[in-house]
């Protein structure tokens, strides 16, 4: 009888999914919530591994909630910065810059306040139970096709250590993360993004 409630209480619970949990799942999330939810400020060194098979590596800063900064290693030209309100695509070798409302990127679900995947806002996808490892993925419930983030953490200690995004193209990008540190204090200006003056734009204003 104690299953068959902990059963319906978690079909309940997670009701914006379409499909039901098991108890172990439905203890997965909450654990993923806690998690997130108390992640504070992260730094960590990172692989990216693209759809083509092409692998960059970098630095990530995480200041929850809203805001990130992934600096690519030289040779790649790129940048990333999410603001609290933009998630910018910088592509420092034509000096352009894309921003996208963070609310409407799966980067958003990562950096979301109050994280929970209850929320009317989030669409959760699918838990899957590994050996040693917990899977989640999840879309902002306003428009899935926007693409969805897979969240992948260590069993014990429970840990994020990579995380999978598919696009609305159907690519997928996967980040891992090395040694990560937390706490401490980031510098605010990591997650600020002035767009550097073009110096052969003629109608730049002088100094």
């Amino acid at each position: 009888m104690k299953s068959l409630t902990a059963f319906v209480a978690a079909l309940v619970l997670f009701s914006g999914s379409a499909f039901a949990l098991t108890d172990d799942e439905a203890a997965a999330l909450k654990r993923a919530e806690t998690y997130l939810n108390g992640m504070g400020n992260m730094q960590a060194r990172f692989l990216q591994v693209n759809p083509d098979g092409s692998t960059h590596e970098g630095e990530l800063f995480v200041a929850r909630p809203g805001k990130m900064r992934i600096n690519y290693d030289p040779p790649a030209q790129m940048l990333v910065v999410a603001d609290g309100k933009w998630l910018i695509y910088v592509d420092k070798e034509v000096n352009e810059s894309s921003y996208l409302d963070l609310n409407d990127t799966p980067a958003g679900l990562l950096l979301k306040p109050d994280m929970s995947f209850a929320d009317k806002s989030v669409k959760l996808r699918g838990v899957k139970l590994g050996k040693g490892t917990v899977e989640i993925t999840a879309s902002q419930a306003k428009d899935p096709a926007l693409g969805k983030l897979t969240f992948v953490f260590s069993d014990s200690p429970f840990e994020l250590r990579q995380w999978r995004v598919v696009d609305a193209q159907n690519q997928e990008v996967a980040v891992t993360l090395f040694e990560p540190r937390f706490g401490g204090v980031l510098d605010k200006k990591l997650f600020e993004y002035d767009k550097p003056v073009d110096k052969r734009d003629p109608d730049r204003r002088a100094d």
